[in-house]
């Protein structure tokens, strides 16, 4: 006997430090017509800068992780209404604390739970890949700063049990080919 029940999508994160390549990435698996969750801290950002905040994350971490925390709870919770096998997030809830703990802000454990109610299945790590780095003006972070913030992402993951994969670095074929083959659908 068959089962008609269709089992919900893998949710994949898909994180790391800035200017490790991570949205080269994401626009490859969308071209390959795969079901992508933007990142929305620049999206937060430019809002904040209309309304005449330069860089709201360092101006107000707090507000800036409150409003990041409710953006990605929704983008989860939205796509609980998809209809596809995978779907890849553009950085998880975790990255949120990780973010808080790189620059030593102090948070409420609320980012700490909302990380452990809202699991994803798989979490892929860019590592800093110094050849690519650029800055730009969302981007503000140097290369060590970034560094930093990368050892801190596989930090908040882990301690949430993730068993974090690391993406190599390389031609961007090869990148999500790696992340495809480690991946299976339901």
């Amino acid at each position: 006997m068959t089962s008609n029940l269709k089992t919900s999508p893998k949710r994949i994160v898909i994180t790391g430090g800035p200017g490790t390549g991570k949205t080269t990435l994401i626009n490859e698996l969308e071209r390959r017509n795969l079901i992508c969750i933007p990142e929305i801290s620049r999206q937060i950002t430019l809002e904040a800068r209309s309304n005449g905040i330069e860089y709201l994350f360092l101006n107000d971490p707090l507000l800036f992780s409150k409003l990041l925390l409710e953006g990605r709870e929704n983008q989860y919770l939205e796509s609980l209404k998809l209809d596809a096998d995978i779907i890849f997030f553009d950085r998880g809830i975790p990255d949120i604390h990780a973010y808080m703990n790189h620059t030593e802000t102090q948070f409420p454990q609320i980012y700490i739970q909302k990380s452990e109610k809202y699991k994803y299945d798989s979490v892929f790590l860019l590592p800093p890949w110094k050849e690519i780095y650029t800055t730009d003006d969302e981007r503000y972070e140097s290369f060590e700063m970034a560094t930093d913030l990368y050892l801190h992402l596989k930090q908040a993951y882990t301690k949430l049990g993730y068993n974090i994969i690391e993406v190599p670095v390389g031609d961007i074929n090869l990148r999500v080919d790696f992340i495809l083959d480690n991946v299976k659908p339901n």
